[in-house]
């Protein structure tokens, strides 16, 4: 295909500039990340998904849409390997942008949710402000880690920062804590490929998945929209790996 995929810096006080400008120069669309999520929402026509989780991640210059594909490129990873969703407990970490994006799509497939957040304040807020952007009132909830420890929850899903650098050496579920038995772990983090928790979880006897198909899905479903051909997710699938997890030089 004779079409190319640019990097763009664009600073937070020119959001819209950064947004029409591609437009004149024959852009079919964009993808936004942080720290303009939830400010290109306000200059396109975001779709159900948009509107649920308020942000944006996807633009399509042709009608102005906006949708955000995290949802179900999360979803779609956690299918393909083969995890339950309906009727069963998930427990999600944290109450930023990317547990919106965990909740509402949990929810939408039929989990009943527990959310858990350094304060509980900030989570029980995350989940009145889906209650009203998406219309979830049941099957969710926030817990205490102490307390969400002992359901019997199937999935555990980071959707925190800690294991990221700079802080990588940090894991949001504490070491006195134990797992929920016969556990499988989600983690969204992609780099470094093994976080801290995913390390306690395997120790534990759990399933641990890091978020690289989480990453190549989301963009699976941004091809799609932008080209309307069907990518070939293997090859970007070897592609991320080699971009994120390059291999050491044998002689070095």
């Amino acid at each position: 295909m004779d079409w190319q995929y640019d990097a763009m810096a664009i600073p937070p006080d020119i959001v819209t500039y950064g947004i029409k400008e591609p437009m004149q120069h024959g852009y079919i669309g964009v993808n936004v990340t942080s720290p303009h999520k939830e400010e290109v929402m306000k200059l396109v026509k975001p779709d159900e998904v948009a509107r649920a989780i308020g942000a944006v991640n996807t633009v399509d210059f042709r009608d102005l849409s906006g949708t955000n594909t995290d949802v179900d490129g999360f979803i779609n990873d956690l299918k393909a390997h083969q995890i339950p969703i309906e009727d069963q407990t998930v427990i999600v970490l944290g109450a930023g942008g990317a547990s919106r994006a965990a909740v509402y799509g949990l929810w939408r497939e039929g989990a009943t949710v527990i959310v858990v957040n350094r304060t509980l304040e900030r989570a029980n807020k995350m989940l009145a402000d889906l209650a009203i952007s998406a219309g979830i009132m049941s099957r969710v909830n926030a817990l205490s880690l102490e307390d969400a420890s002992t359901l019997p929850a199937s999935l555990i899903v980071n959707a925190t920062s800690a294991g990221m650098p700079p802080n990588q050496d940090l894991s949001p579920w504490a070491d006195d804590v134990p797992f929920p038995p016969h556990i499988t772990l989600y983690d969204m983090i992609y780099r470094p490929a093994q976080t801290k928790i995913m390390t306690q979880v395997e120790a534990s006897g759990g399933r641990a998945i890091n978020g690289l198909g989480m990453l190549v899905r989301q963009g699976v479903l941004c091809f799609e929209r932008w080209t309307g051909v069907e990518p070939p997710i293997d090859v970007m699938f070897e592609a991320a790996q080699n971009a994120l997890y390059p291999k050491k030089d044998d002689k070095s």
